[in-house]
């Protein structure tokens, strides 16, 4: 790289960690918007059977360091120069962990994982599909957290117990990383932010906040989630690693992420992202409008 920059500048740059369906991407951005150095690597999909999506939290954790480490180098600056550090994530794959030892229940099951269908349909045939629309905006079905935050809690032996005993940890996938980044098992910040908890059907979409009505609905225990800030907070600096030191001071939905990230600022303004999925979102002010 002809403009290489050295550990000696003052912090002038802003590192991005895009953590997607299929890769992790960390990049570094001048204060002109120009990306000045990244690095990329993918991870494994893995299909145990028919419908079943998942992905090892530790290979993407494992995954973010090594982009945040190269991209840092390919940059030719360190954590020194950087003024901050966000996230953007995949959304509503679904990640259960214990909080003392770091150690996932189980992979984390990917936002197209299918295996909680039987149960969409169960909670659809008794409630109706819209039974919690008007708390988050979104029908019952597979896709979201809340059902496979149940399923783990179901399935993974002794998880329940773990879970009423305070012991275990429930996020998304920035949720996964922020924790990690912040100390891990050593006073980890067990943190998301509003447009994944949103995500979640969990969250209720007037107050922000996790709905007591809805933790019965989908008997999950509001011990195992995490607190729920502004897209822009800081939860806290991170305290491991290439990045040690360096505010976290971001966290958002990649979809969301990507509705700023092309200038749809304006009521009415919308994007389409082709990705893994194709995705379209429109900014709609102030006031939540159903789909």
């Amino acid at each position: 790289m002809s403009d290489r920059r050295t550990h000696s500048d003052p912090p002038r740059y802003v590192g991005a960690i895009d953590q997607g369906t299929t890769s992790t991407r960390f990049m570094v951005f001048d204060r002109d918007g120009r990306c000045v150095g990244s690095a990329h690597r993918e991870h494994a999909q893995l299909f145990p059977q028919p419908g079943w999506v998942e992905h090892d939290a530790l290979e993407i954790w494992r995954c973010t360091q090594d982009v945040i480490e190269q991209g840092l180098a390919n940059a030719g600056i360190t954590a020194r120069n950087l003024l901050a550090v966000g996230i953007a994530n995949q959304r509503e794959t679904t990640v259960l962990w214990d909080g003392r030892s770091g150690d996932p229940l189980h992979r984390a099951l990917v936002w197209q994982d299918t295996r909680v269908n039987d149960r969409v349909r169960q909670y659809v045939a008794e409630h109706g599909v819209d039974a919690v629309r008007n708390r988050t905006g979104l029908p019952l079905a597979s896709y979201f957290s809340a059902l496979k935050l149940q399923w783990l809690l179901d399935t993974v032996p002794g998880a329940r117990a773990s879970a009423d005993a305070g012991h275990l940890r429930f996020g998304t996938i920035e949720s996964w990383l922020a924790w990690q980044l912040t100390g891990g098992p050593h006073g980890g910040k067990h943190v998301t932010d509003v447009t994944n908890a949103s995500r979640t059907q969990l969250m209720n979409l007037a107050t922000l906040d996790w709905d007591d009505e809805l933790l019965r609905f989908f008997r999950i225990p509001r011990a195992v989630l995490p607190r729920i800030v502004a897209s822009s907070g800081a939860p806290g600096d991170v305290t491991v690693g290439p990045l040690r030191g360096v505010p976290l001071a971001g966290l958002i939905g990649d979809q969301q992420a990507a509705l700023l990230g092309q200038g749809c600022f304006a009521k009415g303004e919308a994007k389409n992202t082709y990705g893994t999925g194709c995705f379209l979102l429109m900014n709609t002010g102030e006031a939540p409008v159903a789909s």
